[in-house]
């Protein structure tokens, strides 16, 4: 049996932030989306999440999950504390309790399911991650005798001088045999400069306590401020880049572009400075985007060029472009062979094969069919100031400049709209539609 425990109750003081800490965001995850990530392949039978600062904002944040336990530590007195309040939860439970931290992102699954290997083969009371540090600072030292079993584990703070030379630190990640420490969970003591209930203080208490020591030490980081918070959000972009460029992907500017860990990339894509990734994005092979482009939950086919543009929740047909300076909104689908050119917005519609849409256009809420050319300023008014309505527009059909489709329309296929037009009734197929109010010339006189 395996319980999951994930401390979550802190304030983060030194974030400076109304935001709780474990809610703060890195590539896209808050942090304690990224903690719960590492678990789901351990298959634990319980997870629990301490928490207490914004308690309410961290369970919010994390009802998409079914089969989180929320306890709360009110008041914060240290991590023994924390695991002092699972004991009702967790009562006549048999088996390991891992103990997580909200603010530690960067573990790997395969980290702890070693962790939990070497803590069963011990037949250990406790095992808990380690690392060699040359910075130290700031982090319990790690105590051992000479066959290597843990006697005890003393805070940064309360060491002497001596002890600090330790470099041998305590990553914060436990395995312990519940029922032993729930045996001893009582006879800790706030006995210490912070005035607090450690939960490393159970180590000397209990009867057999290793530690395993992990190969990366920047994967126990913990994040207590905002420029540790920086320094994982470039090694995760690191690492992703590094990644993608070994599968064929290539970055102008490696370091002005950010992608999300939930983004799949073709081969020969090609990805222009200051262009960036977020949520689910799949980009197909011999896509070109950038510079200056954002993409987010979006699919693009094979050979999209998209030049300083946005695209957000939309699907973008083969060989088709974007830009410079185009909008794509959500629920958007752009057929193949499209364009859709500077200064366009299209949202919540679909643009058949072959259409397009060159110059400075809105296009909202509306069907678009194929190979149809729509004209510099033409506007699909949608809203009438309480609901909004479609525009559809069958193939081989074209609008002059600055016209104005006033929806609900339809207007037929092979239909040319004159330049200016302000149309608001059904057009039938093969139709000229010129709608224009008579001009009215006055000279002017002395």
């Amino acid at each position: 049996m395996l319980a999951i425990a994930i401390l979550a109750a802190g304030k983060g003081t030194r974030m400076k932030s109304d935001l709780p800490k474990v809610l703060h965001s890195l590539a896209g995850k808050s942090l304690i989306d990224r903690v719960l990530s590492c678990t789901q392949g351990l298959k634990p039978n319980r997870r629990l999440i301490i928490v207490g600062h914004h308690a309410n904002l961290v369970e919010e944040s994390l009802k998409k999950y079914r089969d989180l336990d929320f306890v709360l530590q009110e008041p914060q007195n240290g991590t023994g504390h924390a695991i002092q309040q699972l004991r009702p939860q967790l009562k006549g439970f048999k088996g390991e309790l891992l103990v997580l931290n909200g603010d530690v992102p960067l573990l790997k699954e395969a980290t702890l399911s070693s962790l939990l290997k070497f803590h069963k083969e011990s037949n250990a009371s406790v095992t808990f991650l380690s690392a060699s540090l040359n910075s130290p600072t700031g982090y319990g030292r790690v105590f051992t005798d000479k066959s290597g079993l843990v006697k005890e584990i003393i805070e940064d703070r309360d060491c002497t001088n001596e002890q600090r030379k330790n470099n041998l630190i305590n990553a914060g990640i436990y395995c312990f045999d519940w029922q032993q420490l729930s045996d001893v969970l009582n006879l800790l003591s706030n006995q210490n400069s912070q005035n607090e209930l450690y939960l490393t203080d159970t180590i000397s208490l209990l009867k057999k306590a290793f530690h395993f020591e992990v190969d990366n030490p920047f994967e126990i980081k913990g994040i207590n401020d905002r420029v540790q918070l920086s320094e994982c959000e470039r090694y995760i972009q690191e690492r992703l880049k590094s990644f993608w460029m070994g599968k064929g992907v290539s970055f102008v500017d490696p370091i002005s572009c950010s992608l999300s860990e939930d983004s799949n990339f073709g081969t020969d894509v090609i990805i222009e400075p200051q262009t960036h990734f977020r949520g689910k994005c799949t980009i197909g092979n011999g896509c070109h985007l950038g510079p200056g482009s954002v993409i987010t939950n979006s699919t693009l086919a094979e050979n999209v060029l998209a030049i300083h543009s946005f695209i957000n929740e939309a699907s973008i047909g083969n060989d088709t472009s974007i830009g410079p300076f185009a909008h794509i909104r959500p629920e958007s689908n752009i057929s193949k062979n499209s364009k859709i050119g500077n200064f366009v917005e299209i949202k919540k519609s679909f643009i058949g094969e072959g259409t397009k849409i060159n110059h400075l256009s809105y296009v909202g809420d509306s069907t678009l069919g194929k190979n149809i050319n729509i004209g510099a300023g033409t506007i699909t008014a949608n809203f009438d100031g309480k609901n909004k309505h479609r525009t559809i527009i069958d193939d081989s059909s074209k609008t002059g400049a600055n016209s104005v489709l006033v929806a609900p329309i339809k207007i037929g296929s092979h239909v040319t709209i004159g330049a200016g037009s302000t149309v608001s009734k059904d057009i039938p197929d093969k139709s000229l539609v010129v709608e224009r109010s008579k001009a009215i010339i006055r000279t002017k006189t002395d």
